[in-house]
């Protein structure tokens, strides 16, 4: 069974994060730069996560309470109860935290709490869209041999 850091390995991403005095703002254009829609907000050593700034956050905070993004700090209006998980948790336990907890992004932490990536909802499903690809394939394999004479396997 795939684990969380499994996924971590096959999208070699740089940790992308913020601090929490960054103007939302910047945090914007860092975002829009990376293609992403979250980054963790993590305290000036690095060590700890302070919150996660979403699209949802700009959409809610900024825009929804009519907030200059120049003159707002990122701590201010972050997600400050973030879910996270542990790299070694399986993708299917990630995908239901997804679900339970109505999330698109999640901070992956090692066991004192420090960042070391994050998942989306996107990188899950394409996780099982791989998953239901290789084992249609194999499936196939099965059913019609590898001369695709129909064999199924059979002698």
């Amino acid at each position: 069974m795939s684990t969380v850091a499994e996924l971590l390995e096959k999208k070699e991403q740089t940790l992308l994060s913020i601090e929490p005095t960054a103007t939302v703002m910047e945090a914007a254009n860092l975002m829009n730069k990376h293609r992403i829609g979250a980054l963790l907000v993590i305290d000036r050593r690095g060590e700890s996560l302070a919150g996660i700034f979403t699209e949802r956050d700009i959409l809610q905070r900024i825009i929804g309470e009519k907030k200059d993004p120049e003159q707002t700090a990122v701590g201010q209006v972050m997600t400050t109860e973030v879910a996270c998980c542990k790299p070694d948790i399986t993708v299917e336990a990630a995908r239901l935290i997804f679900r339970d907890k109505r999330v698109r992004h999640l901070p992956v932490v090692d066991d004192k709490g420090k960042p070391l990536g994050v998942v989306s909802i996107g990188d899950v499903n394409a996780w099982a869209m791989d998953n239901q690809q290789a084992e249609i394939h194999y499936l196939q394999e099965y059913l019609y041999g590898t001369d695709g004479q129909g064999s199924g396997g059979y002698a």
